[in-house]
């Protein structure tokens, strides 16, 4: 094989391996938890980077609303059956862009944010504080739990033809791994990544 040939191949390696480099990049990654008691209650501070691909970027700025769901679940491990499923709570963040102002809209719970960029808006939509996950008397202090949180993008609320889009496209599958820690109700639970 000639030397300019095998210079090709790898310059062909290169950008390939750079591309994929890019798409891993994008999504959702979970930088911290942490689980915090307050009087009766239980609330969960996180923080998660969003990365979207270029693709989605361009869809918020023509219209598209993207939904992003965070899912919190409390399980506890029994020796005789599977684990017990004590909590599920959901929380959806609704990020829009409005031509006119020329502002990200981020709405959740009631609240609305404005961003002049895309970047502050996904770091507001990846930042929450306060949010309240548990009720003191759901659980039994003297025992140990697994708790697990995970953020993504809420594909069955884009509009039809973008859900087709979804299903073939890997840009739109938007979601960060299970993170899964060990959860004590007398101790302090925080993870940092």
């Amino acid at each position: 094989m000639s030397q300019s040939i095998k210079q090709l191949i790898l310059c062909i390696l290169l950008v390939l391996g750079l591309g994929t480099g890019a798409a891993y990049a994008e999504g959702i990654k979970i930088k911290s938890v942490e689980l915090e008691r307050a009087d009766n209650d239980w609330l969960l501070n996180a923080t998660f980077q969003i990365e979207l691909s270029p693709g989605l970027e361009d869809a918020v700025q023509k219209g598209v609303v993207l939904y992003f769901q965070t899912e919190f679940d409390l399980t506890r491990s029994r020796w005789y059956w599977f684990d017990e499923k004590s909590i599920l709570v959901q929380k959806q963040a609704r990020l829009s862009y409005q031509p006119l102002t020329k502002q990200y809209r981020i709405s959740s719970e009631g609240f609305t944010f404005s961003a002049p960029t895309i970047t502050e808006a996904l770091q507001v939509i990846g930042s929450i504080g306060g949010w309240r996950v548990l009720d003191n008397t759901q659980i039994d202090p003297s025992k140990a739990y697994t708790a697990g949180l995970k953020m993504s993008l809420d594909l069955s609320k884009l509009p039809k033809p973008f859900q087709v889009n979804a299903l073939n496209n890997r840009d739109w599958n938007v979601s960060s791994e299970w993170l899964h820690f060990p959860f004590n109700p007398a101790g302090q639970n925080l993870i940092q990544r």
